[in-house]
């Protein structure tokens, strides 16, 4: 008889951030602040793990009023007409007594990738509530113009403005739900 747990985010105890290099020389950090996410897992085995996330691209920040509208807009992330960026997995691969190869679909301005993150379990905890939470942080790479964020502009020593590359870097915690048993 196999057990399903059900794990939901806990968006005030996680993060879904990034980083970009801008003139290549420094980083831009910034997050988009409304997610959520759903997991199942055999009992709580997370190498058993089924994750769906969603994501408002409406409510990416880097702090900068004006760089996030310029986001939002045609050059960067058409918010008005992609809305949300998708994440399903579709693999997991332990590579370590608590680290994962997570390999998935990402779905942004309606183009779907498949991207392989690296995960870090950081264990199970209960909360002062009595509920139960487990940590996670997940890191990757991703090329932007895989998904068609292909905005960017030439310096005059040859450079560019902005990198290919994004990193990602996220903190998320997930909270115990319903437990349900398949006959």
């Amino acid at each position: 008889m196999v057990t399903t747990t059900k794990w939901v985010l806990d968006p005030t105890h996680s993060d879904l951030g990034f980083k970009i290099k801008h003139l290549m020389i420094t980083n831009v950090s910034g997050s988009i602040k409304n997610f959520q996410a759903e997991v199942e897992t055999d009992g709580t085995d997370f190498g058993t793990a089924q994750i769906n996330l969603a994501a408002s691209m409406d409510s990416i920040s880097t702090n900068n009023e004006q760089r996030d509208a310029h986001l939002k807009a045609s050059d960067f992330f058409e918010v008005e007409k992609y809305p949300e960026m998708k994440f399903r997995s579709t693999k997991l691969e332990k590579t370590g007594d608590d680290t994962f190869d997570l390999y998935g679909e990402l779905t942004l301005k309606a183009v779907t990738k498949s991207v392989k993150l690296k995960v870090e379990y950081n264990g199970l905890a209960k909360d002062p509530w009595g509920g139960e939470r487990a940590g996670f942080v997940i890191a990757g790479k991703i090329n932007r113009s895989d998904w068609g964020v292909n905005f960017n502009g030439v310096l005059e020593t040859g450079g560019v403005i902005l990198s290919e590359e994004v990193r990602i870097n996220s903190e998320i915690q997930l909270v115990k739900q319903a437990v349900s048993v398949a006959a």
